[in-house]
């Protein structure tokens, strides 16, 4: 609604500022500072006949991180040292000092390495390369609106559990980490063991579909590393769809990988 007589300008900005800052104290030359997102007023809900899905903005990368999140919070780590790493910026890059491009998570482990009082010259590459990790990202699931972009043979479906993609990136294996064999078999067995349902898929059609996360990061330090997430339908848009099955078997997959890898 504009704000004010006929005498004023900019009447719709006017009453925009005024709400803003009977709301939150903002003013116009808060604007130069401010950090603010626009995002979907709606609540996440249940979806389908049986109320097996979730529907709501921002499952990438939100339900990732909660179940990394519960899951290190809830696992009996035994003689090993465990960390959750909650990285920003991954879709633009991840650059900044908040991303994983930055040498803050290096950091992070040198003082750990300072508190053994063991540090000393390439130690922090050793850690790396005996270092192993779940790159907790979303999926794809398949489409059927729009197949095309997909390979049926070679993608993740909803309620299938967890999916495990080995290369991501695009075209093909290009900027992607290739996780080697005998980590993923690992991995394999230790779900196998416990009964946690998994599937491996690729994020699109080659040539077609792609996409990157902080997997190769880590990877180009040494550490062994695989894309480990929830397939979601729809990525991106203002409501993502995500099976409950899948985030609960993502959970367990990250609990167990905490304990027992």
């Amino acid at each position: 609604m504009p704000y004010g007589g006929s005498d004023i300008k900019e009447k719709v900005k006017l009453n925009a500022l005024r709400l803003l800052n009977e709301k939150y104290g903002i003013t116009e030359s808060d604007f130069q500072s401010a950090e603010l997102e626009l995002v979907p007023a709606f609540n996440a809900k249940s979806l389908g006949f049986d109320k097996s899905m979730i529907a709501g903005y921002g499952h990438d990368d939100k339900i990732c991180a909660y179940s990394s999140l519960r899951a290190i919070l809830e696992a009996k780590v035994q003689d090993k040292t465990a960390v959750c790493i909650l990285s920003d910026k991954e879709e633009v890059g991840s650059m900044g000092n908040t991303g994983m491009e930055s040498q803050t998570f290096d950091y992070f482990v040198s003082i750990l390495l300072d508190k053994t009082g063991e540090n000393r010259p390439n130690l922090l590459n050793k850690v790396f390369c005996n270092s192993s990790m779940l790159s907790a990202d979303v999926g794809v699931t398949y489409d059927p609106i729009y197949g095309a972009v997909s390979d049926r043979t070679n993608c993740a479906y909803s309620a299938y559990g967890i999916s495990f993609d080995k290369y991501t990136g695009s075209r093909g294996k290009a900027g992607g980490s290739d996780a080697n064999a005998e980590f993923i078999a690992k991995l394999r067995g230790i779900l196998e063991k416990n009964g946690i349902q998994y599937q491996f898929a690729e994020l699109g059609k080659v040539d077609v579909g792609g996409g990157g996360t902080i997997a190769y990061i880590l990877a180009n330090k040494g550490v062994e590393v695989i894309d480990c997430g929830v397939p979601v339908l729809s990525m991106h848009s203002p409501y993502e769809v995500a099976s409950k099955y899948d985030i609960y078997s993502a959970y367990r997959t990250y609990k167990t990988f905490f304990e027992e890898v």
